[in-house]
């Protein structure tokens, strides 16, 4: 799917895995380190260097779509259990271009006509909280910190 400036979102192939999940490791220590301790520090890169995730992922158990622009990986999301929103990256110097909001609207796509849901859950990490709120989420809980990471629980219908 193409959106603005030549945006282009679709499934991840095996060889995007690693470049999807290098540039979630460097857009997390960019924006979000700062929000978490060291131990959701340590808990997040060993999540996206997860060989289990990564078998997940290449048996179709954990979808992941990418956002390039000629080529270049710019952003990602991915699913777990279904609808909820894992992962969802872009690379520092593209913020504000619409890649996020492409990367929301491939997934609401994907899941109404290959999922059948019509709903997204997420942990909205403090520096995403108001991108979700803009993208039509809404707060389901209050902040908690769990395994030294902040978060806030959202869901979206659409």
């Amino acid at each position: 799917m193409r959106f603005e400036d030549d945006i282009q979102v679709r499934p991840a192939s095996i060889d995007d895995w690693q470049p999807a999940m290098d540039l979630a490791w460097r857009t997390f220590l960019r924006f979000d380190a700062d929000d978490y301790k060291r131990e959701g520090i340590d808990n997040f890169k060993e999540f996206v260097t997860d060989s289990k995730l990564y078998r997940n992922f290449c048996e179709g158990r954990y979808p992941l779509f990418v956002a390039l622009i000629k080529d270049r990986i710019v952003g990602l999301i991915s699913l777990r259990n279904d609808n909820h929103i894992s992962l969802l990256f872009v690379d520092g110097d593209y913020h504000r271009r619409g890649i996020g909001r492409a990367l929301m609207e491939y997934t609401r796509q994907y899941l109404l006509n290959e999922v059948n849901i019509n709903s997204a859950t997420v942990f909205a990490a403090p520096y995403a909280y108001s991108f979700y709120e803009a993208e039509g989420f809404s707060k389901i809980g209050e902040e908690t910190e769990r395994d030294g990471m902040k978060f806030t629980p959202m869901e979206m219908f659409f």
